[in-house]
């Protein structure tokens, strides 16, 4: 065999078996691309044709506007929501009653789980420089499983909205309704702040990913 080939083989098999390291120690495992953590929607304004406030997009509440044209760090400049975190429920598809129920049931302390827990693995992930399990050991796992399933008391609906839009490349066009969610800063940042303390005991970790986790836990909120 190709001497080559035969280096480049072993050179595999050594990046595989340590990867798998029972106390995943590996210095070489890359973050994942952030962009497979981009939760920013794909509405484009131009596609819009009806909303719940007319034809095209006059009457869009300066919220969605924003959200749709600049994302959620955009929206949370917006000097009425000072202070506050938001999150943003959608849902999409062609049975409008069915949605418009989805809109209205909303509960903000119960369904805002899955929206806030999705910004919190983002968080995580970013501030880490190699895969967040080999980051912070079973902590990572720990405080993703109490994120989803986390109270998040305090949180309020602000308000629902939807919009109609033609589908890229489609001759048909869909319903996309939204929830529009807040939550004052510093009574989030409590939430998390006791998941995180409920955490540390219930993980293992090596010396590195513990200090890994006292420097998340201090410097978390930053750029949040």
């Amino acid at each position: 065999m190709n001497k080559k080939y035969l280096f480049t083989i072993i050179l595999l098999l050594a990046l595989i078996f340590t990867s798998c390291l029972g106390q995943r120690k590996s210095a070489i495992v890359p973050i994942p691309d952030t962009e497979f953590f981009d939760f920013t929607l794909l509405v484009k304004m131009e596609n819009i044709t009806e909303s719940k406030g007319g034809s095209g997009t006059r009457n869009l509440p300066l919220w969605l506007r924003t959200y749709i044209n600049g994302g959620i760090e955009e929206t949370e400049k917006i000097e009425t929501y000072n202070g506050k975190y938001l999150f943003i429920g959608m849902s999409e598809g062609l049975n409008f009653t069915a949605m418009n129920k989805w809109a209205e049931n909303f509960s903000p302390v119960r369904d805002t789980a899955i929206i806030a827990a999705g910004r919190i693995e983002k968080k995580l992930v970013a501030s880490a420089s190699l895969y967040p399990d080999n980051e912070y050991g079973d902590f990572f796992e720990t405080i993703i499983k109490k994120a989803y399933s986390a109270v998040y008391t305090g949180a309020v609906k602000e308000d629902a909205f939807w919009i109609k839009i033609k589908v890229e490349n489609e001759t048909r066009e869909i319903y996309v309704f939204f929830v529009l969610i807040s939550i004052d800063k510093n009574v989030f940042h409590s939430v998390v702040q006791d998941m995180m303390a409920k955490s540390m005991p219930e993980s293992s970790f090596t010396r590195n990913q513990r200090s890994a986790v006292n420097r998340l836990q201090q410097n978390f909120f930053e750029g949040f």
